[in-house]
This record gives C-alpha cells, structure tokens and sequence, in this order.
C-alpha cells in the first residue's frame, strides 16, 4: 500500500512538474533550470546478505545442549554492544546484524524458557512413573493406650483385640512382577519427555523464524521510510518552484495549490512510512524479549546471496529426519502404543513382596491366664508374597484398554497427516524460494534498465527532444524498479529462512 501511494504521488508530482515547465519559448531557460534542479528518483539499495546456510545436525543439537545449560542462556561476547539482561532494554541504540538478532531471540525470548521448563517437568513425570518399579521403604512409631482386651465392636469386619503397647518398625514393599504393566507406562513417559525435548527444538526454530521475518520487515520498512523522505524532498523542491513561478505572475493558483496538495500527500505518506517502522521495530522488540522500547541499527551482512538448494528431494528427506514437530508427533505416537499396552495389562495378575520388621519394648507382661500370649517378643518380623488377579471391576480395565488403543490409532494418523504436510510445505517453500531467487536477477536487470532510461529521458528533456510526460514515466518507472528490486531481495531471504525452517535447520 505505502508502494502504490509513493507511485501515485511520484505521478503527480511529474504532473505538476509538466504543468510548470511547458510555456512557451519565452521559459526555455527556465526549463532547463527547472530540469536540471529536478531531484532524482530514489536509487536501488544493494543489500546483498547471505541467508542462513543449512546447518548439520550435529551443530543443531549442540546449540540446544548450550541453550539448556543455564536455564536456556548463552554467553554471545561477539555482539555489539553486549546484551543486557532478559527482559531489560539497553540504554543506547543496539547495532543488530540478522544473526545477533537471532542469537539474542534464543537467550531472551520467554517462549525458549517456557519450553525449556516444561521438558524438565516432563522428566520429573517419568521419575514418578518409574517410582513403581522401585522399591518402598517406610517407617512408622506407634503407641497404643488401650481399655486392655477389649475388641473392635463396629466399623470392621476384624475383631482385634486392643492391648496397650508401643513399638517402631519398618516395611518394604517391592513389585515383583505385574507382566508389562509397569514398564510400558516407565517407557510412554520416557517418551513422552523426548517428545516435549523436541516441542522445544520446535518453539526454538518457531522463534528464530519469528526473529528473521521480524528483521527483515523492520530492514524493509526503513527502505520506504527512506523513498518516502525522498518523496517529500522532491515535493518541496517542486512546490518551492511552483510558488517562485506564482509569485512572479508566470503560473496560476491553481498550479500552487496541486502542488501544495502533492507535498501535503507525501508528508502523510512519510507519516504512514514513520508508524510502519515503529511498528515493525516493535516487533522485532518483543520477539527478542525486550519488556521496553529499543532502538537499532539495523544492517545485514554485504556478501552475496546464496542460490537455493538444488534438489527438493533432498530436502525432504532432511525435512523427515530432522523436524522437531514430526519427531515429537512419532515420539507421541510410541509413548501412546506403550500406554495401550499398559491399559492392556492390568487385565493381568500384580505379584509384590512385602516384608516387616521391628521391636515392641512397651507391652503387656501378663502372660498366664490374663490374655493369649500376644507379645512373646520384643522383636517381630515377616516376609510375603501377594499375587493380586483381577476378576471383575465393571468392564473398567476393558474400557481404559480400548480407549487407549483408540487413542494410539489416532496418533498414528495424526503422525501421518504432518509428514504429508510436510512435503507440501517443503515442495512449496523450495518453489518459492526459486523463484523469489529468479525475480532478484530480474528486477536488478529492471533497474538498470529503468536507470538507463531514464538518463536518456532526461537527457532528450534538456535538449528540447521529449516532453515532460516522457520524463516523468522515466522517472517513475525508475522508482518502481528501485523499490522492486529491494523488495525482491528481502522476499528472497525471507523464503530461504521459511525453507530452513521447513526443512528444521537451526541457525
């Protein structure tokens, strides 16, 4: 929009210029002075900064071991200046390339840590699973003061007789087998730890995209920031002649009031361009965990650009191997087969040990013809085994069992649904990338082209040979190449960072 607004606006202001400088031959010199005071229109920018290249996975994973070391921060000494801490914005204006503005998204970003975290609650979850296969050991002080041989009357089916004593034991209890039950829920919960690991490789490229289209837009509209301050130059050039004109009897009101309305036009415009980049700076603040305003230099690095990656097939086989989101779906749908299996199992017998132990000093010395001989010794002890077969519970086990089985099946097609996604998303980004690839070729030779031109137009304009319309679309067609010849190379990069993210390639 803030494009077609500069084109609109450059339209007129040539239109504005043909109006003053067609007179008759009495202005010829007034012409040539209008001419050659004309301001010219804005320049392609060279912005030629490499995308991220394909990185292996190994350095993939290491950058994930650095990043949950020390609750997800990195020490980055390289940067310029250096960061201040998570969420507090620096004092002065930060010099960002496209990769310290990354690098500061993965230490500051909120989402980092939220993922992060929740892989180490994840793995607390499998510690508790795994507590059943673990022996317990406990111990307990007990003393009773008793209304001596008297007996439980009611609220059991037990007639215990109640004697005054005290005593402290201990008991351990440790299952010996209950046929798979207890492993296949240690072994889901194990996987899904790894699935909430991969969760947050995931939320880590989410935010290095983020990041990247964050930059790159902020970049773009500081481009037409640019173009529209060069707009309101050449206005108020163009409305200042007007008005000598005006003032000098040699053109009519009418003529200074387009002007003024064209100059009134492009300072809106320069408005609008001026909230675009505080908005987009915005962005790029919250995305790299700044809780206030931040101002930067932005720059990107001047080497060539890359051409995208030759073989699509290529790319999606990594795509398989190496994407977070697929890896935690296939990690789900083993730790759902391993729950259904556990589900299945509790149709089967529990057998645990249990043993006790410990020593009575206060009890009763009555041991004749006052009650049976309950405390021989001081000492006691006993070892068990209990095995535990269910026979009925209502078709609960049943059900939990095919409920489970229900839930892995659609985790199965649930994995299959991304890994078609994925190829599409893959195949489309590569598509795009190509051809956002070819339209910078092309829109550099469109720029040239339109350069070339529109030095021919306004030389034909000084010698008397072409109009002012003639200069004016030379002049126009010039600006619109400059502005697509940066747009193409800003959507370039854009869509080599969407293909590595598509394919899970880490910066």
């Amino acid at each position: 929009m803030v494009r077609n607004r500069i084109f609109i606006a450059c339209r007129l202001l040539f239109l504005v210029g043909a109006l003053v400088a067609l007179p008759g031959g009495a202005q010829t010199s007034e012409k040539s002075s209008a001419v050659e005071n004309l301001p010219s229109a804005p320049q392609p920018q060279s912005l030629q900064s490499p995308a991220r290249a394909l990185m292996p996975r190994q350095a993939q994973l290491a950058l994930v071991a650095v990043l949950q070391s020390g609750n997800g921060r990195q020490d980055n000494s390289s940067m310029t200046p250096v960061s201040p801490p998570p969420g507090q914005a620096p004092n002065g204006p930060m010099r960002l390339t496209r990769t310290q503005a990354e690098q500061l998204a993965l230490r500051n970003n909120p989402r980092i840590s939220v993922g992060h975290l929740l892989g180490l609650a994840q793995h607390q979850v499998y510690r508790e699973t795994r507590a059943g296969e673990l022996p317990t050991f406990n111990g307990a002080i007990t003393a009773v003061d008793a209304n001596e041989g008297s007996r439980i009357g009611a609220g059991a089916l037990t007639a215990s007789r109640l004697l005054e004593h005290a005593g402290a034991g201990v008991t351990l209890s440790q299952l010996i087998t209950d046929f798979g039950r207890t492993t296949n829920l240690v072994s889901s919960s194990k996987l899904l730890e790894k699935a909430q690991n991969a969760n947050a490789l995931a939320t880590t490229e989410d935010v290095v995209l983020a990041t990247d289209q964050a930059f790159y837009n902020a970049l773009e509209a500081q481009a037409l920031l640019k173009v529209a301050q060069q707009t309101v130059t050449t206005r108020g050039s163009v409305q200042h002649q007007i008005d000598e004109l005006t003032k000098n009897k040699l053109k009519s009101g009418l003529d200074l009031s387009f002007a003024d309305v064209n100059l009134s036009q492009a300072k809106l415009l320069q408005l609008d361009a001026q909230n675009n980049v505080d908005s987009t700076v915005a962005a790029l603040t919250a995305v790299l965990g700044f809780d206030k305003q931040v101002q930067y230099e932005l720059s990107d690095e001047e080497t060539q650009l890359p051409s995208p990656p030759p073989d699509v097939d290529v790319l999606i086989h990594t795509a398989m191997q190496q994407r977070p989101d697929l890896q935690a779906l296939n990690y789900d749908q083993q730790a759902a087969e391993r729950f259904r299996r556990a589900q299945r199992d509790q149709l089967l017998p529990t057998v645990s040990a249990l043993g006790i132990a410990g020593v009575t000093p206060v009890r009763p010395d009555c041991f004749g013809g006052c009650f049976p001989n309950y405390f021989i010794s001081s000492w006691y002890g006993a070892l068990g085994v209990n095995m535990s077969v269910p026979i009925f519970n209502g078709f609960l086990y049943t059900a939990e069992a095919s409920e489970a089985k229900y839930r892995a099946k659609a985790a199965t097609e649930k994995t299959r649904d991304l890994r078609d996604q994925v190829v599409r998303d893959v195949r489309t980004a590569w598509l795009s990338a190509n051809t956002a690839f070819q339209r910078v070729s092309v829109a550099e030779e469109l720029a040239k082209q339109a350069d070339l031109s529109l030095q021919l137009a306004q030389g034909r304009y000084q010698l008397g040979l072409g109009s002012i319309v003639e200069l004016s679309q030379a002049q126009l067609q010039q600006t619109d190449a400059a502005i697509g010849y940066v747009n193409a190379q800003y959507q370039y990069r854009l869509a080599l960072s969407t293909l590595n993210f598509e394919i899970g390639v880490q910066p």
